[in-house]
């Protein structure tokens, strides 16, 4: 263990240590973090593993910080200059101490290993998440397989060849592998990882594609809301399985949408398959449309691209062939005198599939834009560098941005900073945002979010146009979460196509803009 401690701050002092082959998940460090800065006298906790982005986040906070590798773990407090350092600490262990469940009357010694615990299930049924560190994924996900079980790898930071062979060997046994980095899936009304509350039908999805799946289902959610107050039956959503943003690349080839397909076509329940995925390989797609003529349940396809319909058109289509009208999707906050107060747009999201279809719809108006996850390899951002003189569009759920780091819709920290950059630049002239709502998601997103809106507008009035992925069934609230952010001066939309087109208005009319 290294330990500095400095008092390079007039009022407080800075403690710094590493420690050396400790191990905590980002959400644990995260907990960790939150606990420790509720302690008394201490002004800013950041306890993470030491992982170069991490190290980036706590140099631009003020710490000193140290050589260290990705398997130290960081602890950096700023302290009240009269504060107790040994009574932080002991708050950073306390708060890492694990609390383990009672065991009850058994006397069965617990599982040391996935196949263990699962082969004590016996086959079939139960569905293993594995969320552990991406360079463990691929041996739990494979023992669980070899286990008999389904699986969903929450990891991200898979390598893409273990992913070929994780999908290849469970294509062998009539097995499905969701994901890896499959942050929402929904099996027969049970909702896992992210995944929206929704309510039940018919319809189920295949998504190679996280927040695209969401959008999804908060679109037919609130139609099936509509028809329902009206006095007509509703739509729901009965199954959506995810199978990571990869699926449809030309290295996996649609190994694990293939296997959903036949699932969902087999299913009785499911009267219509939706298809929905990031851009994907062409010929990947040439594949998927042959296999899906081949079935016998109808099955519409949302595959984002060029050219192809955005989400919310996929899910009016999909109202269309059930027989209803769309409704008009919701719009909050709105105030026609806002303006464009420069002639660049900032996109910044939490999720990948909503940044990729807010840059194809922006692509369209304004030329090529420069993104972390660009539509074609020369408009790339550096990961170190995330804005530029043109327009630009981050994903801060990239896998480049969370090494270490919790997801940003558990984690918003990343995100945040960004927009206080954004707003700082006075070329930006229009901010646009996602905030995505979810079972394993921040408890109280807009809290965390409003604020920095706020702070973006307290020098000049830029507009802040959000899109808010979410149903009024969600732990946080859709309504909350939706007046939160319009007090903080957002305007928001249901529909994230919707507001990036808003977006690209407020910027049409910015006098001298940019191309």
């Amino acid at each position: 263990m290294s330990t500095t401690t400095t008092k390079d701050h007039v009022d407080h002092v800075d403690h710094v240590e590493l420690r050396s082959g400790a191990y905590a998940d980002s959400v644990t460090l995260l907990q960790v973090s939150r606990a420790v800065q509720a302690t008394p006298g201490v002004v800013a906790a950041q306890v993470a593993m030491a992982t170069g982005l991490n190290l980036e986040v706590l140099e631009a906070m003020g710490f000193a910080v140290p050589p260290a590798s990705g398997n130290d773990m960081v602890v950096a407090l700023r302290l009240d200059a009269d504060a107790d350092v040994a009574q932080a600490l002991q708050a950073v262990d306390t708060a890492l101490t694990p609390t383990r469940p009672t065991t009850g009357d058994t006397t069965e010694a617990p599982p040391r290993t996935t196949g263990s615990a699962l082969r004590r299930t016996g086959p079939g049924g139960a569905v293993a998440l594995v969320s552990v560190p991406g360079a463990s994924a691929t041996v739990e996900a494979m023992d669980a397989l070899e286990s008999g079980h389904d699986v969903m790898v929450f990891s991200d930071n898979v390598p893409l060849a273990e992913e070929v062979a994780l999908k290849t060997y469970a294509s062998s046994r009539g097995a499905l592998v969701m994901g890896p980095d499959c942050g929402t899936a929904v099996i027969d009304g049970v909702g896992l990882g992210f995944a929206n509350t929704v309510r039940p039908g018919r319809i189920g999805l295949v998504a190679a594609s996280g927040t695209g799946c969401q959008q999804l289902l908060a679109l037919l959610h609130h139609a099936g809301e509509h028809l329902a107050a009206q006095g007509t039956d509703g739509v729901g959503v009965r199954h959506a399985l995810g199978v990571g943003g990869r699926d449809l690349s030309a290295a996996v080839g649609g190994l694990a949408t293939r296997e959903a397909l036949r699932r969902l076509d087999a299913d009785p329940d499911v009267d219509l398959v939706v298809v929905v995925s990031k851009p994907p390989a062409p010929e990947v797609a040439e594949a998927l449309a042959r296999d899906t003529d081949a079935l016998a349940t109808p099955v519409e396809l949302g595959l984002l691209g060029r050219g192809q319909r955005d989400l919310t058109a996929v899910a009016e289509a999909v109202l269309a062939r059930l027989g209803h009208d769309a409704p008009d999707w919701p719009v909050q906050g709105a105030d026609e005198s806002a303006a464009a107060t420069g002639p660049l747009l900032r996109g910044l999201f939490v999720g990948g599939t909503l940044c990729d279809e807010s840059m194809l719809l922006a692509t369209e108006a304004l030329g090529p834009v420069r993104s972390n996850i660009p539509l074609s390899d020369d408009l790339a951002l550096d990961p170190g560098e995330l804005i530029a003189d043109t327009h630009t569009f981050v994903d801060f759920g990239d896998d480049a941005l969370t090494q270490g780091r919790a997801h940003p819709m558990i984690d918003p920290t990343l995100r945040n900073e960004q927009i206080s950059r954004a707003a700082a630049d006075p070329s930006t002239g229009v901010i646009l945002l996602d905030l995505v709502l979810g079972h394993g998601a921040e408890p109280d997103p807009a809290s965390l979010l409003a604020p920095a809106i706020e702070a973006a507008r307290a020098e000049r009035p830029i507009p802040v146009v959000v899109s808010l992925v979410g149903t009024d069934l969600d732990p946080q609230g859709l309504s909350a979460q939706r007046d939160a952010l319009v007090a903080a001066g957002a305007e928001v939309h249901l529909s994230n196509a919707s507001a990036t087109r808003r977006a690209l208005d407020l910027l049409s009319n910015f006098e001298g803009k940019a191309s």
